[in-house]
């Protein structure tokens, strides 16, 4: 068996309860032809490099899988008869991406997640150097 992956760009169009269906339209396509799912990852909306079918935004989603060769031309035809998939890109990792797959994984799930949005953070810092501020100008 063979280690995958497999990135595709759904139309931005979709509703999130209609892109949730379309990933597990193709888990099951994987899953149902003796594919094992290692790894989904959910992107989200991202801006695309060039306009496609007039659309400057996609949903991204990837899926780690093993399983033999002939999967890949039956996923890539399921992703070809739906009008949902903008873009598809499957690849057969070699032992040197597959390690950096685990690595890149295992740092995933053990980086530390933020407590605070970025904008609430800095909120909080600016109004502390405010009064600092005020004070060299009472002192000059």
């Amino acid at each position: 068996m063979n280690h995958y992956e497999t990135v595709f760009i759904l139309t931005p169009v979709l509703s999130e309860p209609q892109m949730k269906e379309a990933v597990e339209k193709f888990k099951a396509v994987l899953t149902s032809n003796g594919a094992a799912i290692v790894n989904e990852e959910q992107w989200g909306m991202r801006k695309l490099a060039y306009p496609i079918q007039k659309k400057t935004t996609g949903f991204y989603t990837l899926l780690e899988f093993d399983g033999e060769p002939t999967i890949v031309k039956t996923l890539e035809t399921a992703y070809r008869r739906d009008e949902k998939v903008l873009r598809f890109l499957t690849f057969r990792l070699d032992k040197y991406a597959e390690e950096y797959a685990i690595k890149r994984r295992s740092l995933k799930k053990n980086a530390p997640k933020e407590e605070k949005p970025v904008e609430a953070a800095a909120q909080e810092a600016a109004p502390a150097a405010e009064p600092a501020k005020e004070e060299t100008k009472k002192e000059a």
